[in-house]
C-alpha cells in the first residue's frame, strides 16, 4: 500500500478557520481521507504533527473507508512505542487519557504540570515525572473532546521540534483553533461510523423519573427514596421501572447508566 503520509516541512497557504472547518469536516467515511490529510496539513504549516484516538475506552485503532490507518499512515506515527492509543495498558494509565477524562478543554503539558486555561485541581494530582519517557516529546498540546453517550477522544499536537518544552506559545496562538478543528473531525468521525443505537431516540424521562434515579445514583434504596420525597415505596419502583423501559434497560443499574449518559443526573458530587 502506498504511503499517504504528509510532508510536514512542505509549506502551507494558511486558510481562514471556516475553510478549515469544511475541509475537516466529515459527513460519511468517504470524507474521512481527505479530511485528515487536511487535518495533517492545518498542523504541519503550525509546525506540529497530530496524533488521535477517538475512544479513550476502545483500542481501535482509527481508519479511513478504504482501511488506510490514520495516525500511521496519514499522521505519520510509524516508530514502536509512540502509538499509545494502541496500549490498553497506557490507554487507562497514562497522563493524558486520564487527563482528558477531567478536562474537556485544550491545554498543553509538560513534565512540570498541565497548563490550562483555569486551574483544574484535579490535574493537580496526576504524577508527570516519566511524561516525557512515554511521551517521546518534551510537550504536547493536548485537545480532549467529550461526545455524546460518554465518549472521550484525546488527540494530541506535537512540535516537530520534538525538543521544546514550552509549547506556551503555540498554544496561546493555535489553542483554540486546534480545539474546533479536532472537535469537528472527531465528531463528525465518530458519526460516520455509528452502526448502532445505544440509546433509544427521543427519550424524554419525567420530573420525578428523574428526581428517583438521581436519588438511586448516589446508592439510596427505593425505601430511602420513598422517605426523601414522601411518596409509596410502590411509586417510587414505579418511577425507576417506567424509566428503565423508556432507556430500553434491563435492569436498575443499566437504567441509572444510560440516564447518566444522557445527561439527566447532572455531575456526581
Amino acid at each position: 500500500m502506498a504511503s499517504n503520509v504528509v510532508e510536514l516541512r512542505t509549506p502551507l497557504s494558511l486558510e481562514s478557520v471556516e475553510q478549515l472547518l469544511e475541509r475537516v469536516t466529515i459527513r460519511c467515511t468517504d470524507d474521512i481521507h481527505d479530511a485528515a490529510i487536511a487535518l495533517a496539513r492545518a498542523a504541519a504549516e503550525r509546525g506540529m504533527q497530530v496524533a488521535m484516538c477517538d475512544d479513550i475506552a476502545a483500542k481501535t485503532a482509527m481508519f479511513d473507508a478504504d482501511g488506510i490507518n490514520l495516525n500511521a499512515d496519514i499522521f505519520g506515527w510509524i516508530d514502536d512505542g509512540v502509538r499509545w492509543w494502541e496500549d490498553s495498558r497506557l490507554a487507562l494509565h497514562w497522563q493524558l487519557p486520564r487527563a482528558c477524562r477531567y478536562e474537556s478543554e485544550p491545554f498543553w503539558v509538560n513534565r512540570y504540570g498541565f497548563h490550562t486555561r483555569w486551574r483544574n485541581s484535579y490535574l493537580d494530582d496526576i504524577d508527570l515525572s516519566d511524561y516525557e519517557k512515554k511521551a517521546i516529546c518534551k510537550a504536547s498540546i493536548v485537545v480532549p473532546v467529550h461526545l455524546p453517550f460518554g465518549q472521550i477522544s484525546c488527540n494530541t499536537f506535537t512540535s516537530l521540534d520534538r525538543s521544546k518544552e514550552d509549547l506556551s506559545e503555540e498554544f496561546a496562538r493555535y489553542g483554540s483553533l486546534f480545539g474546533q478543528l479536532m472537535r469537528r473531525f472527531i465528531a463528525g468521525y465518530v458519526q460516520a461510523n455509528r452502526t448502532k443505537r445505544r440509546i433509544p431516540a427521543d427519550c424524554v424521562l419525567s420530573k420525578r423519573e428523574v428526581e428517583c434515579l438521581r436519588w438511586a445514583a448516589i446508592g439510596k434504596t427505593d425505601r430511602e427514596i420513598s422517605m426523601i420525597l414522601n411518596r409509596s415505596h410502590a411509586t417510587i419502583r414505579y418511577h425507576i421501572h417506567r424509566a428503565g423501559e423508556k432507556l430500553d434497560s434491563v435492569n436498575r443499574a443499566q437504567t441509572i447508566f444510560k440516564a447518566g449518559q444522557l445527561g439527566y443526573l447532572g455531575a456526581s458530587d
